[in-house]
């Protein structure tokens, strides 16, 4: 197989597992719909794979739902085949396609057993293999198909033979299980492309598109800056703004590689961009500076000491989700959020996850925060109600969380006003290394300093004393807080009072937004699920002692 030119990791681990006789079947997945650099020129995969890794071999077969068998190679020893006169075409339909490629390679080899042929390099791609394979088919003539295709990787001739076979899906989840767990069939993940296929992509693009390029710009810097997009999402930019006469320049590309990400993730995710940071949240000095001290050893790369995840606990409206607004300002990397991933169609969460995972995995260093992670994470173990959906689900997160490799890399922060719901094994150490209570006022006087916080925010300002005097609320939540402010501003704009006077009225008759028992409840399970107690105020510590009723 020849190997001139760019060679991707993926690429190389794909040559040496056909090399080594280890596997002669591959599935390719992930991101196999984008554009490969090769010799000056943008191309599909399997363009790629036939210039990179086929160049040497005699017969190369094509196969797609859309366009039927098609040789990309080799016709004329295929022609020399007998049987090749009985087909009026090369077939469209899945089930004849594969058994064409699988009679011609029987032949093949009753030929090279007799001494009347040299042994031939075929090989068959076999793109949309999740459309041909797809992982919801039950009937006989889809596990008719499946089994000729696993044929080609254990049985013989197909294993006697200089055959190799590439079923191409974008995700692995969408294919077929007998394909895709096959044990003799080498599973290669295709990665978002890494910054030097970036950068040649970009010096073509550069010249095609001239006009949607600056002077002197510095490619490995700007392919650097576009980690994490997608060649053809690239490609399809620079189209436009060369349209326009528009060039690109490094002011745009933070916010050019939020919108490329969001839209190649299908709405998947959406990036947190923030220009808050911990100076903005309100109290817990304790919990900032771990922050800082962790964001600290994270850009000084001293990756040892550095937790691979943060749960964040407490009740609801204790500024869970503020927080992390603030942590991704201060760490100034993406951070992205996780939105609904769950369809009700089988495979489509898992292949929606598995997007997820190797968009997470080509942004380098990155922050991926789950909200209301006790339901989205999944159970181990839910019954039967959901078809193993949420045990699939959480087994999939659960093996991303605990890559050792992500440490440093990627840090993890789960959000919940349940911990005790999460699932043992994705809190532990190695997975969720830190966990954080959020936690209300315990005095009057951190109330009344959460409450002029937030009156600064609406530009309203009150006698510091004054305020003190009043009867302020214990157990305040930021989001509580935030509430009983908005009424006082409302007051001041609508009725001829001051903000003193605002601020006491709205305090007369006040009721918490959140029952005395569920606080106490959320906050009890914080206090226990903490991983440091530091992070509790003494006041609130006998709570954790106590037993965490129903």
């Amino acid at each position: 197989m020849s190997m001139l030119g760019y060679t991707p990791g993926w690429l190389e681990d794909l040559r040496l597992a056909y090399e080594s006789g280890a596997h002669g079947q591959f599935v390719l997945h992930g991101n196999v719909g984008d554009r490969f650099p090769l010799d000056g020129r943008l191309v599909g995969l399997a363009r790629f794979l036939d210039a990179r890794l086929l160049g040497n071999f005699d017969v190369v077969f094509v196969y797609d739902p859309g366009n039927g068998l098609q040789l990309l190679r080799g016709a004329e020893n295929f022609n020399d085949w007998p049987a090749v006169k009985e087909l009026p075409a090369l077939p469209r339909a899945p089930h004849a396609a594969v058994e064409v490629v699988s009679r011609y390679l029987r032949y093949h080899a009753n030929l090279v057993s007799l001494g009347r042929a040299r042994p031939f390099h075929v090989a068959c791609l076999l793109r949309g293999a999740d459309q041909v394979l797809p992982a919801a088919a039950g009937d006989f003539d889809a596990a008719s198909l499946a089994s000729q295709v696993r044929d080609w990787a254990s049985e013989p001739p197909f294993t006697e033979l200089s055959f190799a076979s590439f079923l191409i899906a974008d995700n692995l989840a969408d294919l077929e299980p007998r394909i895709a767990s096959n044990p003799r069939a080498a599973r290669i993940r295709v990665p978002l492309p890494d910054v030097a296929a970036l950068e040649l992509a970009l010096a073509q693009l550069r010249v095609e598109h001239p006009a949607a390029f600056a002077d002197g710009q510095d490619g490995a810097q700007m392919a650097a800056a576009l980690s994490g997009v997608s060649i053809s999402a690239l490609q399809s930019l620079v189209r436009t703004r060369a349209h326009e006469g528009r060039v690109l320049v490094p002011q745009d590309w933070s916010d050019i590689k939020k919108r490329l990400v969001e839209e190649d993730a299908g709405e998947l995710v959406e990036f947190i961009d923030s220009r808050r940071t911990l100076d903005d949240y309100h109290g817990q000095e304790a919990l900032k500076q771990w922050f800082r001290q962790d964001i600290a050893l994270w850009r000084g790369s001293d990756l040892r000491a550095l937790p691979m995840g943060y749960l964040l606990g407490g009740p609801v409206g204790t500024g869970k989700t503020f927080l992390v607004e603030c942590l991704a300002g201060e760490a100034g990397v993406p951070v992205l959020k996780l939105k609904n991933f769950r369809e009700r169609w089988v495979g489509s969460s898992e292949g929606n996850l598995e997007k997820i995972f190797r968009l997470v995995r080509a942004l380098g260093r990155c922050m991926v925060f789950i909200d209301e992670a006790d339901q989205t994470l999944g159970r181990r173990d839910a019954g039967s109600g959901d078809s193993g959906l949420s045990g699939r689900l959480y087994s999939m997160i659960a093996q991303e969380m605990g890559r050792s490799g992500n440490r440093g890399r990627v840090m993890w922060l789960l959000a919940s006003s349940r911990p005790d719901l999460i699932e043992v094994d994705l809190k532990r150490p190695g997975r969720i290394d830190v966990k954080i209570p959020l936690l209300p006022t315990t005095t009057a006087e951190e109330s009344a300093l959460l409450i002029e916080a937030l009156l600064r925010r609406f530009d309203l300002a009150v006698d510091p004393a004054a305020l003190r005097a009043m009867p302020l609320p214990l157990l305040l939540t930021p989001g509580a807080a935030e509430a009983l402010v908005v009424t006082v501003y409302r007051l001041t704009r609508t009725g001829s009072v001051t903000a003193l006077e605002a601020v006491r009225a709205s305090l007369d008759g006040y009721l918490p937004p959140v029952p005395a028992d569920v606080l106490e409840l959320q906050m009890r399970i914080a206090i226990r699920e903490a991983s440091h107690l530091q992070f509790v105020p003494v006041s609130l510590r006998h709570l954790g002692r106590a037993e965490v009723g129903a």
